[in-house]
């Protein structure tokens, strides 16, 4: 749902006339989709797993992360009113963008340090510093030619 929703934003942006029409018709019911889909998981995540529930709703951690869960139902509340205006075609597209940062935002704060929960952190499951070095040179090295 996340990808359509992006997808139909793009095109609103991008196209003109009767796909764009079509487009802004059809992204209020992809981010309503999108919104049941972050309910859903918002509520079944913290239910089967208590330490993420705590994370999320222990003091003063909730102060410091309600702030997510509220710009969601802002940023759906704007690309619906974006789409009911029709007065600029970058909103729904740009609106969209600050949901998925926040999809990802939810996602570390209820993961971070983890890789794997509830057991292997980000720094368990790195390669090797000597690893990483090499990989670092090869892409300074790289990475310029490509561009």
């Amino acid at each position: 749902a996340m990808y359509a929703t992006l997808g139909c934003g793009w095109l609103i942006l991008k196209t003109e006339k009767g796909l764009q029409q079509r487009m802004y018709e059809l992204m209020p019911k992809l981010i309503i989709a999108l919104l049941i889909i972050f309910g859903g998981v918002s509520l079944y995540t913290p239910l089967t797993h208590p330490e993420i529930a705590d994370r999320w709703f222990s003091l003063p951690n909730l102060f410091y992360f309600s702030p997510v869960p509220i710009l969601v139902l802002l940023f759906v509340g704007l690309i619906l009113s974006a789409c009911k205006k029709q007065d600029h075609d970058l909103k729904p597209f740009a609106y969209t963008l600050a949901l998925v940062f926040l999809a990802f935002t939810g996602f570390v704060i209820s993961l971070w340090p983890y890789i794997i929960p509830p057991s292997v952190t980000i720094w368990q499951a790195a390669a090797p510093h000597s690893s990483q070095m090499f990989a670092l040179v090869g892409a300074l090295i790289l990475i310029p030619i490509i561009i």
